[in-house]
C-alpha cells in the first residue's frame, strides 16, 4: 500500500477533525493554520478527499491509497465536486499577487450547484491571507450563509492579518512545525535531498524548497555573518548580499536566516523585537513592491549593524 498523501506531525489535528465528523455535525468553514512549508495544504486535501469518500484503513482513515479512485480523482484535479483555489499566473507566466475576486465569485458559484456525485462540495483556499481584499469580502457571504452539504477549508500562513468577521466563522486547527524526527520522515518521503534537512527547521516543504545549491549557499553566508555578531564583518557581510541576491530561493533562504536569528534574540532583547517586526514588514512591502533583492538584502543586512550600535 502506498499512502497517496502522507503526513507527518499533524495526527492531533487530524483527530480533531475525525471526532467533529463522527458527531454528524461537521462545521461548514475550517482555517488550517500555521507556518508555511509544514504540509497545511496537503492536511486540507486529505480531508477533503475524505469527506469525498476517499478512504485508508481502520486505523488511519485518512491515509487513502494511491489506487482509491476518489483519491485519484482528487489528485489529479478532476473530482467534480473539489475546488482548489490559489494564485494564477499572470500573462508573462509569474504569479499574480494576490487571489482574485473572481476566484472567489467562481468559488460561490461553484457552491451553489448541487454535488455532482451526492455528497459533499467541498472548497480549498491556499491561502486566504493571498486573498486580496474584495475576494475577502466576497467570501464573507458563503461563511455568513453557508449552502447545505458545502465544505470550505482555508489555508492561512499568517503572512497578513485575516478579517475578523472570517476567523469568527470558522473552526480553528493550528498545526505546528514538526518535530526532528516527523520532519525528517517526511523529507525522505518525499525523496527531497539530503542536505534539505540542513534548511527544514521543522518544515519540510522549505527545506525542499530551499535546497538548491544558490539557496544553500545564501545559508552558508548568511550564517557566516551571523556568527560574526555583535562586530558584524564587512566582508562577510559583502558575501551574504551577493548570494542572497542569486535568485528568489536563495533570497527566501538568507531572510529566513536572519529572521530566526533575531527571533530567537527577541526573547530576552526589546531592540531585537522591534527590529524584527522592522525587518517583517520590510519584507512583506518588497514582495507586494515588487523590490530588488539586491536592494532587500542591503535594508536587511543595515538593520543588523542598527542592532550592533550601542544605546
Amino acid at each position: 500500500m502506498a499512502t497517496g498523501w502522507p503526513l507527518f506531525g499533524h495526527g492531533v489535528a487530524e483527530r480533531r477533525f475525525l471526532d467533529a465528523h463522527a458527531q454528524t455535525r461537521l462545521h461548514h468553514a475550517w482555517l488550517i493554520e500555521g507556518p508555511e512549508g509544514i504540509g497545511k495544504a496537503r492536511f486540507a486535501q486529505r480531508l477533503a478527499a475524505f469527506l469525498l469518500g476517499a478512504r485508508g484503513p481502520a486505523e488511519n482513515p485518512l491515509d487513502a491509497d494511491e489506487t482509491d479512485p476518489v483519491w485519484r480523482a482528487c489528485s489529479s484535479g478532476g473530482h467534480p465536486d473539489l475546488r482548489l483555489i490559489h494564485r494564477e499566473l499572470n500573462d508573462k507566466g509569474k504569479l499574480t499577487q494576490d487571489i482574485s475576486v473572481d476566484q472567489i465569485r467562481a468559488l460561490t458559484e461553484f457552491f451553489t450547484m448541487k454535488p455532482a456525485l451526492g455528497g459533499w462540495r467541498i472548497g480549498i483556499i491556499d491561502a486566504i491571507d493571498e486573498t486580496n481584499k474584495s475576494g475577502a469580502n466576497a467570501l464573507l457571504k458563503t461563511l455568513e450563509e453557508p449552502p447545505p452539504k458545502c465544505v470550505l477549508f482555508l489555508i492561512n500562513h499568517g503572512r497578513e492579518p485575516i478579517l475578523p468577521t472570517i476567523r469568527s466563522r470558522c473552526r480553528v486547527l493550528r498545526l505546528s512545525v514538526l518535530a526532528e524526527d516527523d520532519c525528517k520522515n517526511a523529507l525522505e518521503t518525499a525523496g527531497a535531498p539530503a542536505q534539505a534537512a540542513r534548511v527544514a527547521k521543522g518544515r519540510p516543504g522549505k527545506g525542499i524548497r530551499l535546497s538548491s545549491a544558490p539557496a544553500l549557499a545564501a545559508v552558508d553566508a548568511a550564517r557566516a555573518l551571523l556568527r560574526s555578531a555583535p562586530n558584524f564583518s564587512e566582508k562577510l557581510a559583502v558575501a551574504a548580499l551577493s548570494a542572497a541576491a542569486a535568485d528568489d530561493a536563495s533570497m527566501e533562504a538568507f531572510r529566513s536566516e536572519l529572521f530566526d536569528w533575531l527571533a530567537e534574540r527577541a526573547e530576552t532583547d526589546p531592540a531585537a523585537a522591534k527590529l524584527w517586526l522592522k525587518q517583517a514588514r520590510l519584507a512583506g512591502d518588497a514582495e507586494q513592491l515588487n523590490m530588488d533583492a539586491a536592494q532587500v538584502a542591503s535594508k536587511l543586512v543595515a538593520g543588523l549593524y542598527e542592532l550592533a550600535q550601542p544605546v
